[in-house]
């Protein structure tokens, strides 16, 4: 009779391969979302001690304005880097990330014309709005960016310049007074 209740409490093979299966992706999806809560974490973070615009950009520093989301994959991707780069130039130049599903940037977000993200702008140290790139940046652009910005030089090629820039934002903006359109575009749209 005591061999059939040890038969009973001991688990038959399927069964602990099972848990020991399910164990290892209890695991697995932790770290990952570990990592995606650390991702959204360091732009809240970032966000949270970033100045406001107006004062960046009047503060006799160099600034990039990133337009970003919690949702976007690709900001989450570039954050590690723009936080070592605030780090590594802090007394030199402004970072400011502005959430694009705030509705505070709206006026900056149309300004600018974010029209996808991630979206860097960049200001000279008066101010001066010099040019933007769209998309992922790898740490060594964005390291040719920030010391153009810092050198007060010509921004790198593969980053858009000021003129091409406010050229097609005025354009855009003369064309939807023009035919009374009125729309509420997001950078999230795709009409």
């Amino acid at each position: 009779m005591t061999d059939a209740k040890n038969a009973d409490k001991d688990l038959s093979i399927f069964q602990k391969y099972f848990l020991v299966f399910l164990s290892l992706c209890l695991v697995i999806s932790l770290f990952f979302f570990r990592n995606a809560f650390k991702s959204n974490a360091m732009l809240d973070q970032l966000a949270k001690n970033s100045l406001l615009p107006e004062q960046a950009l009047s503060n006799g520093k160099p600034t990039v304005i990133e337009f970003y989301a919690d949702w976007c994959e690709a900001c989450k991707e570039m954050a590690p880097e723009m936080k070592d780069f605030k780090k590594q130039t802090a007394n030199k130049i402004n970072i400011v990330l502005l959430n694009v599903d705030n509705s505070r940037w709206r006026d900056l977000i149309d300004k600018y014309d974010v029209n996808g993200i991630p979206k860097l702008t960049f200001f000279n140290d008066k101010g001066e709005f010099k040019g933007f790139s769209l998309g992922v940046r790898k740490i060594s652009e964005l390291n040719q960016i920030f010391l153009s910005l810092i050198n007060n030089s010509e921004l790198p090629s593969f980053t858009k310049e000021a003129n091409s820039s406010i050229f097609r934002s005025e354009s855009l903006s003369s064309e939807r007074k023009i035919n009374n359109i009125v729309k509420t575009e997001a950078p999230r749209n795709h009409s």
